[in-house]
């Protein structure tokens, strides 16, 4: 079984790589790209801005009528573009479903249940091996899960519930 040349954190286990990918060298380029930028569709650019302001602490660096781009400490970005009151999003359709993001720690993890539990009426909370899950939904009502600890700390050894709801 292969991993990556990094090690793991204490006590945890990496996640194997494919069977049919070893890595190739021990700069940047040895473990592929990474995601950068998350694009959203929304309903109320306003609501939506504020909204993941505040949940993911991103500050807003550029602005117009109808998109924003928030950008957080490590470079991440979201883009936020709205498309209207009655714009649809089909679930299970091809495409990027949903964002699974990762709180920097216990407390991060529970200032982010706070904020979804006073922004969204529909949050649930599940528990997998060794991590927790919570869902709420943003403005536009689109699902928005936040994760603790993140991969990098325990690795995820099953498919949460909800990629089969």
């Amino acid at each position: 079984m292969a991993y990556p040349n990094e090690a793991a954190p204490s006590g945890q286990h990496p996640a194997p790589l494919p069977a049919d990918s070893e890595p190739t060298g021990s700069g940047p380029e040895a473990h592929g790209p990474r995601l950068a930028s998350v694009v959203v569709f929304v309903h109320d650019l306003d609501a939506s801005a504020d909204f993941y302001q505040e949940l993911l602490k991103m500050e807003v660096t550029v602005r117009t009528a109808t998109a924003a781009l928030l950008v957080g400490r490590s470079g991440f970005q979201v883009y936020i573009r709205a498309v209207g009151p009655h714009a649809a999003h089909p679930v299970g359709h091809v495409g990027a479903q949903y964002v699974i993001w990762t709180a920097d720690s216990p407390a991060d993890f529970q200032r982010c249940e706070r904020v979804l539990r006073a922004r969204s009426d529909q949050v649930d909370t599940r528990h997998g091996e060794g991590f927790t899950v919570i869902e709420g939904r943003d403005p536009s009502g689109l699902p928005v899960l936040v994760a603790y600890p993140g991969p990098e700390e325990a690795a995820r050894l099953e498919i949460i519930s909800r990629i089969y709801v």
